[in-house]
């Protein structure tokens, strides 16, 4: 099936899209296998500081470069790709969300207000651009109930996690686990959420291919929100990166203690060459270079044929 997707109003291109059978709304099974092509020549100078590591080719079907690319690591951040679609199986962008505290401190130039009304759309955005974990618990348990009335084998209280992770055993995403919404470390041992870097490569190109309207704010290196009200509410990207991603589709950063720094995206490497790239167990400034590095080896794979 071909997805089009129009970037800016000017730029439209073509790609395949990632299927997968889900458990639910999702009726195809994921086309996870592809034939491993690594590019010596494009990907030869490449030297990460990650622990992990992995291009796809969305049009192609193939893997351009891996590194572990099926240890299972901490994803932090990455986390909240798996909420956004979850959430928005039950919610519709334009349903109201009050919210119910401040999600930081008075004064921050980053915060939804305790008792301002927005979109939902708005609060998702908001949460991705800013990777805001009270905005992920909020926009979890305003799913809660509504996700539990639809699958009743859903536990009353951690719907939204269960269907999480329920999503995850549909995809074929067999090395993610969710404990959480928004991927914060439980413990000084224990993550939130866990998964490799292969199936959350997978899982971003999935949202890409079906959710790309939920997760377009994260292009924006900020963005401002407008209530019905006239509140205001700004909202600051985690990803340095974005300018150095030239046709830049979606992405999410990671980070805690336990994850390291991780950072996923989908860009556009070549016209009709959407290209998956995920960056994990990396340091918190390391992986933007790490994602400069790869990004800057697909293009020139594209620009070489290979």
């Amino acid at each position: 099936m071909a997805v089009v997707f129009v970037l800016g109003g000017a730029v439209t291109f073509t790609f395949l899209s990632v299927t997968p059978h889900v458990a639910g709304p999702v009726q195809e099974k994921a086309q996870t296998a592809a034939v491993a092509t690594i590019l010596p020549d494009a990907f030869a100078t490449v030297k990460l500081q990650a622990q992990s590591a992995y291009v796809y080719d969305i049009a192609t079907h193939q893997v351009l470069y891996t590194l572990n690319p099926d240890a299972e690591r901490p994803l932090a951040s990455l986390t909240k790709i798996m909420m956004a679609l979850t959430v928005s199986e039950v919610l519709s962008p334009d349903s109201s969300i009050t919210i119910p505290y401040d999600t930081a401190s008075p004064g921050s130039a980053e915060i939804l207000t305790k008792g301002s009304v927005w979109p939902m759309q708005d609060v998702l955005s908001f949460t991705l651009i800013a990777s805001s974990n009270q905005g992920a618990d909020i926009l979890a348990d305003a799913a809660n109930d509504a996700i539990h009335a639809k699958y009743p084998q859903s536990p009353a209280l951690g719907a939204t996690v269960w269907r999480m992770n329920n999503i995850a055993q549909g995809l074929g995403l067999t090395s993610m686990i969710f404990s959480n919404d928004n991927g914060l470390d439980l413990t000084t041992t224990e993550s939130g959420a866990y998964g490799s870097a292969r199936d959350v490569g997978t899982l971003v190109a999935y949202a890409a291919s079906t959710s790309l309207p939920r997760f377009a704010a994260t292009t924006k290196s900020t963005m401002t929100f407008k209530n019905a009200d006239g509140i205001t509410a700004t909202a600051y990207n985690t990803d340095t990166a974005l300018g150095a991603i030239p046709g830049i589709i979606m992405g999410k950063t990671g980070y805690t203690d336990l994850a390291g720094g991780n950072l996923a995206v989908v860009f556009d490497a070549g016209v009709g060459h959407p290209v998956v790239a995920v960056v994990m167990g990396s340091t918190e400034d390391g992986r933007f270079s790490d994602m400069k590095q790869l990004v800057s080896a697909a293009i020139a794979a594209m620009n070489q044929g290979q």
